[in-house]
């Protein structure tokens, strides 16, 4: 028996067997947009070395950059002509409100072969989440690396028949990544157990006050997870949901409730937003605009939500709580005022429609809040990336970045919707043409139609 343990011990602690180096990759002849808001420079090569940018040099001046040994086993791609960004983020995704694990692979194959390679999930299924976003992260599945939250909430969310598909099996308000939250939970043995679940972050939600926001993320913090979250989390107003310190907050429209005479109490039972405070402007807010950029809040603004909520409204009553023009407003303001704005989107589109909505709400960005098509490119990628806190390893093309990169065929500075125009995406210097996309069947989304 000792002999044996001392062997499990030896082959435990064995070396692991050096693999050969991969040759370098070279995507040759492409314009840099490289996602920090510098200007586009033509004519590059990007170097990639082991899933890493190597180096970002004239296209004459690849070879002399790696030497004549390592240049002579590069493998050279020809994309003269074609713009290099960094891949997409889309910040707000709910893959696994009720899973459906054939769905989500094809969601996932789509984002990727459209140049997303990271998603910010939004609360759902951790169980199923933590199994993707391995797959994902060590390419044994075809997607975008998932960064995903653990739910918290006030006891009476937990009726919400989302939170019953989340948690099936179990008691929604009872599990680790769906906590109901009183002023007598221990949080934190709460934070900890959200943790335990492989989340980035605490998603804090609804039917909570300011205080416990702010007990929550100061002990997320000190554990050193991110916390993400609703602007108002009903009765907490939004200013009280920035003095949290929460690192980032969703729905741009939820921050028009600050100019509400009283703040509705519950999540399920709130009034529309007054659009008559915003008639003319949105300077009632810009106390609040102050206060998030001296938090350093990002704001996840959806406009797209929106634009969705109103669309399958039609003539129902009543009507969601806040139109689409106002949300792209708010945006636009808050970003003259100096906050980040990322790109999420809360809803994906059609199964049958070849682009993920990400697309769609960089579009609203600079259609409908006034951003310019840099900004938006910006917004999309390095700002992105800070909302996972993964901003200095991705989210930009700069050397030792990761490899994460979208070529498309038209410039998107002169014509956002140029950005549609996906060749390759690379994620970790693996290749993944567009012209080999497979798109997501009937068969695949059957249950999504089902639903519908």
């Amino acid at each position: 028996m000792l002999r044996r343990i001392a062997l499990a011990s030896c082959l435990l602690a064995a070396p692991a067997i050096a693999q050969a180096a991969k040759p370098p990759v070279v995507y040759n002849g492409v314009t840099v947009i490289d996602g920090t808001g510098a200007a586009a420079k033509p004519g590059m090569a990007i170097i990639t070395r082991d899933g890493r940018i190597d180096s970002i040099v004239p296209s004459s001046q690849w070879r002399k950059k790696l030497g004549a040994k390592l240049a002579a086993t590069a493998h050279v791609v020809d994309l003269r002509g074609d713009y290099a960004l960094p891949g997409l983020i889309d910040t707000h995704v709910h893959l696994a409100t009720d899973p459906d694990p054939v769905f989500i692979r094809a969601q996932l194959r789509r984002f990727l072969y459209s140049g997303v390679t990271t998603v910010r999930d939004m609360a759902g299924d951790t169980r199923v989440l933590s199994d993707f976003s391995r797959g994902t992260m060590l390419h044994q599945i075809d997607g975008p690396d998932i960064y995903y939250s653990a739910l918290m909430a006030g006891p009476q969310f937990f009726h919400d028949p989302r939170t019953i598909a989340s948690a099936q099996g179990a008691t929604p308000g009872a599990v680790p990544w769906m906590q109901a939250m009183t002023d007598d939970t221990d949080i934190p043995l709460a934070v900890a157990r959200a943790k335990g679940t492989g989340a980035t972050a605490l998603k804090l939600y609804a039917d909570m006050p300011g205080e416990l926001d702010a007990k929550i993320t100061a002990e997320a913090h000190r554990q050193n997870m991110l916390v993400w979250g609703h602007a108002a989390t009903f009765p907490a107003s939004p200013t009280e949901v920035i003095d949290a310190s929460e690192d980032v907050v969703s729905h741009a429209c939820m921050l028009a409730y600050q100019a509400s005479a009283t703040m509705p109490p519950e999540y399920h039972h709130r009034a529309p937003v007054d659009d008559a405070k915003f008639a003319n402007d949105t300077a009632v807010l810009d106390p609040l605009f102050a206060d998030m950029k001296a938090h350093h809040t990002i704001l996840d603004a959806t406009i797209y939500v929106y634009e969705v909520m109103w669309d399958e409204n039609g003539a129902k009553s009543p009507p969601p709580y806040c139109k689409t023009e106002l949300a792209a407003r708010i945006t636009g303001a808050a970003h003259a005022a100096g906050i980040e704005v990322s790109t999420g989107t809360d809803a994906d589109s059609d199964w049958d429609k070849p682009l993920p909505s990400v697309f769609d709400e960089i579009a609203l960005l600079v259609n409908s809040a006034g951003f310019t098509p840099m900004q938006a490119i910006r917004a999309a990628t390095l700002v992105g990336a800070k909302t996972v806190g993964q901003d200095k390893n991705f989210g930009s093309l700069e050397v030792g970045k990761r490899a994460n990169i979208l070529f498309v065929a038209k410039n998107p500075l002169a014509d956002i919707q140029n950005l549609r125009t996906t060749v390759l995406t690379v994620k970790d210097s693996e290749e993944f043409w567009r012209s080999k996309y497979p798109p997501i069947t009937k068969d695949e989304a059957k249950n999504e139609l089902s639903d519908h």
